[in-house]
């Protein structure tokens, strides 16, 4: 019998450091919001309908992922643990294991899912979570990890020892959880000093009855970037930028300057097209082949068929027909609005060649 597994998504934070009345959760990355990086990646491995727990913003979270997921509502944050429970209502008895990760790490790819999902499936204990070594602690838990090696426990960086803290082996708040086990356990997490309930002390519990604890070190420690601050959000931009234009490059595209382009998420192009410096190609762009894109070009959901050259220009919601150049005349780099022109017989790339993480 195949197992059934069901991602929950926990996203019910104030995110107070962003210092914004847009929920963290909705701050735009690649051009997607965050949590959309988090249920494409969650959507991967599984066929049941994520779970995403909303408390703080809730409407205008739920009004901005509502297809396909479900939601289970946080009225009073307290903690961790807390949250995963208000999902108890529509999993128990539901599903075989439970995918948990949060909605502000948009960087984890699928592999990194599956490799924990398959480390819990050959597990004989009730969970297995992710960790990076790092030597900027991100402010993470530390595991603790007895004189056999095996995970006895986390402790949080506001209540670990001077010896705990140079511990450099981070929790990535990261789990896979056996289904029928999580509920009980999450009856029995204690109140913390800063009165929540955090789900890293599951893990303790699960140590003190016995049971085995597995622990899956991420190759890429970038994966498990939390963005609490507009630091963070810049850096997993920078990340998530790399990601894609690398991908792109070697799907056959020249991309002359990496590091003065913007290629948002969605966005697709053709094999033998050049990207030249300060382009940015953003929401459903679609690039066909041998076009030459570039220097200091905008362009905004635009098709553009085969052969085209664009230069210094700013296009938005246009569709180009093949051999079609927009280049600088008279001084004038930028058209920016142009409207709409009508559909044309363009030509976009043949296939998705969208990027997808693994």
């Amino acid at each position: 019998m195949d197992v059934r597994l069901t991602p929950v998504i926990l996203a019910a934070g104030h995110g107070k450091r962003m210092k914004s009345s847009l929920p963290k959760v909705l701050h735009p990355l690649a051009g997607l919001p965050i949590i959309h990086h988090v249920l494409r990646a969650v959507r991967a491995v599984s066929t049941e309908p994520p779970v995403v727990v909303i408390g703080h913003g809730a409407e205008q979270v739920r009004r901005a992922i509502s297809d396909g997921v479900r939601f289970a509502y946080q009225a009073e944050q307290l903690g961790t643990a807390h949250a995963l429970q208000m999902a108890e209502p529509l999993l128990a008895g539901q599903t075989d294991l439970i995918l948990v990760v949060t909605g502000d790490m948009p960087l984890l790819t699928p592999t990194t899912f599956r490799r924990l999902i398959a480390l819990q499936a050959a597990n004989p204990g009730p969970l297995s979570l992710v960790t990076l070594i790092s030597e900027n602690s991100y402010g993470f838990g530390r595991i603790l990890r007895g004189p056999d090696g095996n995970v006895q426990g986390i402790v949080e960086e506001a209540q670990a020892t001077p010896e705990q803290l140079a511990i450099r082996e981070l929790n990535a708040s990261v789990y896979c959880f056996d289904a029928n086990w999580i509920w009980g356990a999450l009856r029995r997490v204690p109140l913390s000093p800063k009165g929540e309930y955090y789900l890293t002390d599951v893990v303790g519990l699960a140590v003190q009855e016995g049971q085995n604890v597995q622990a899956l070190v991420l190759d890429d420690p970038q994966e498990a970037l939390g963005i609490n601050t507009r630091v963070h959000l810049a850096e997993a931009e920078a990340v998530m930028r790399h990601r894609i234009t690398t991908t792109w490059m070697e799907n056959g595209v020249t991309i002359v300057d990496p590091a003065s382009t913007y290629i948002e998420i969605d966005v697709q192009i053709g094999p033998d097209t050049v990207i030249y410096p300060f382009t940015s190609l953003r929401g459903t762009t679609r690039i066909g082949p041998n076009c030459r894109i570039g220097p200091f070009t905008l362009l905004q959901d635009v098709t553009a068929g085969p052969d085209c050259h664009l230069v210094g220009c700013a296009l938005q919601g246009m569709h180009l027909e093949p051999g079609t150049s927009f280049l600088p005349a008279g001084g004038a780099m930028f058209t920016w609005p142009i409207s709409a022109a009508s559909p044309s017989s363009a030509t976009p790339p043949s296939e998705d060649l969208s990027p997808h993480y693994e």
